[in-house]
């Protein structure tokens, strides 16, 4: 068990003035709370963290005791905002979230904690040792910054304690906001953190003392002892199988669930994941429940006890302290699931899964070579991760192409009637595309029976809402476009007053959508319309020109 206490700014305040900056506003854009975790209950105040399950947090934040930890350890977790409310990846629109690719997107029923966890020998301490967590608590889904930025704040705090954070809580608020696009310094206790944060669907660099990707792990440090399985882990990932990670330590497990994670972008994982889990987890009696089958999530874990709770699990990934064969490191084979019995179970993937592609044995060849040549990890990451982007890409491709076909032709749109509706999506119709525009990957195999289980995944219905509701948004445009290009002077002169009346209504709730919804339609479209509607008001009688300005 542990206590925690946490810094975070007061309540917010409004300003008073437009260019005095709400009080931890900035603060707030980065991260939710700093907290510090003990192993002493004596120590432990009751404070909640938001709706933070404060119980959570403390357990989440130290390595259990099969771990054995000693030194300084860093780790992530994630956990949902309140029992009970299931991940929502839509319908909340902010500034960042528009401009940044979804696999960097703010969560609004997640939290991501960044964990520095310090377990030294100590003599003036009851169990003997000093055991205490420092961990920030974010929205954004930014590893490499958090955890860089807790190598500079942590073993400082270990030291000083209180005052440090308070001040480093302080220079975090004079951050500038994360924006998509710049290049922001973040000055924090004498070190500059300089991150780049590039627009949508592109690759993100960033610079953080040295440089790396903003949230990015050392892919083939994650995946060295299974790169072998890289083409079953892909497909996993891709159809959002339920799947537990079973590593020795919590570093291991969170970096493993959030590499397979990363492995299908730019696509989002829109199951459930949790880079460490534990059974004091408030899921953890809906996650384990033996009467449904088990849920689409990924779970990593370290406990042993968790062998027995999953051996009902379709795909159980053990992983044990890296072994060298030679020069290469020693690859886990595929097992059967009927062998994951006992605590002391061997490192291997169970599970009786058949991919539906075959192994690219020519690019495994070259990256074993290239640990024989000793090439950097970086740029092995960066050959698997070019890897994972081009099929994921190509598998995406024709379906990309095969919505651009629902959309309604753009001469079929006119400023006087509804915009045409965007045709609905045809599994079989999409698979007919295949025999001309199919996947243009070298790989071969069964790739209909992969689209058919990816049509069943949770990462196609979160795919396809997404680009859904960006089609429908598009179809808008075309028709304000269409609108703003019309005459509507002259269309108003034969009219009844109660149709003029009738169209500026419509025109008006457009115009506050488009506004609203910030669609991607030039500024002065927008002015024009609204100038046309006022010179429409201004031709009416008087009675009601009053009445539609008082709306």
């Amino acid at each position: 068990g542990g206590g925690s206490d946490s810094l975070e700014g007061p309540s917010k305040t409004a300003a008073t003035n437009a260019e005095v900056p709400v009080p931890w506003s900035r603060f707030s854009a980065w991260l939710e709370c700093v907290c510090v975790v003990t192993f002493d209950l004596e120590l432990g105040q009751a404070i909640e963290v938001h709706k933070l399950r404060k119980t959570s947090i403390c357990y989440l934040s130290f390595p259990d005791s099969y771990s054995g930890c000693l030194g300084d350890t860093q780790f992530s977790f994630r956990l949902r905002q309140s029992v009970g409310r299931s991940s929502s990846w839509f319908g909340h629109e902010d500034a960042y979230n528009r401009d940044a690719p979804v696999t960097l997107q703010k969560e609004h029923a997640h939290f991501h904690g960044y964990v520095y966890f310090r377990q030294v020998k100590d003599a003036s301490v009851k169990r003997g040792y000093f055991q205490k967590s420092l961990v920030v608590v974010s929205r954004l889904p930014f590893g490499n910054l958090f955890h860089s930025l807790l190598q500079v704040i942590a073993p400082e705090y270990f030291e000083k304690h209180e005052p440090c954070l308070e001040t480093v809580c302080n220079e975090i608020d004079q951050w500038p906001a994360p924006v998509p696009g710049q290049t922001l310094n973040l000055p924090v206790m004498g070190v500059v953190m300089q991150v780049r944060i590039l627009w949508m669907e592109k690759l993100f660099r960033t610079n953080i003392i040295l440089i790396h990707f903003i949230h990015e792990l050392d892919l083939f440090k994650c995946f060295q002892s299974v790169l072998i399985h890289m083409q079953m882990l892909w497909e996993l990932m891709l159809l959002g199988e339920p799947v537990v990670v079973m590593a020795p330590s919590p570093t291991v497990s969170s970096e493993t669930v959030l590499a397979l994670v990363s492995a299908i972008a730019p696509l989002r994982y829109c199951g459930d994941y949790r880079p460490y889990f534990t059974i004091h987890d408030s899921e953890f009696k809906e996650y384990t429940t033996r009467t449904q089958a088990p849920p689409n999530v990924i779970l990593g874990v370290t406990n042993p006890f968790f062998i027995k709770t999953f051996h009902c699990w379709p795909h159980i990934i053990r992983l044990g302290d890296l072994k060298m064969s030679g020069d290469l490191p020693k690859q886990v084979k595929v097992k059967k699931l009927a062998k994951l019995k006992t605590l002391d179970t061997k490192t291997g993937i169970y599970t009786a899964y058949k991919t539906f592609l075959h192994k690219d044995k020519s690019f495994i060849k070259r990256l074993l070579k290239g640990i024989q040549k000793k090439r950097p990890s970086e740029v092995q990451s960066a050959i698997l991760r070019r890897h994972l982007l081009e099929q994921t890409e190509s598998f995406i491709l024709p379906l990309e192409r095969y919505l651009e076909s629902l959309m309604p032709p753009q001469r079929s749109m006119s400023p006087w009637k509804t915009p045409p509706q965007i045709r609905s999506f045809s599994q079989d119709e999409f698979m007919k595309t295949l025999e001309q525009a199919g996947p243009q990957l070298t790989l071969k195999g069964d790739w209909t029976g992969l689209y058919r289980r990816f049509f069943r995944s949770p990462n196609f219905d979160g795919w396809y809402r997404l680009r859904h509701r960006e089609m429908t948004q598009k179809v808008e445009c075309l028709h304000l476009e269409a609108i703003c290009a019309a005459d509507l002077l002259t269309w108003n002169k034969d009219k009844s007053e109660v149709e003029i009346v009738d169209l500026i209504l419509k025109l008006r709730e457009k115009l506050m959508k488009a506004r609203k919804h910030q669609l991607p339609v030039k500024e002065e479209l927008l002015e024009k319309l609204e100038q046309s509607i006022q010179t429409i008001i201004s031709s009416l009688p008087e009675d009601l020109q009053t009445l539609l300005h008082r709306q």
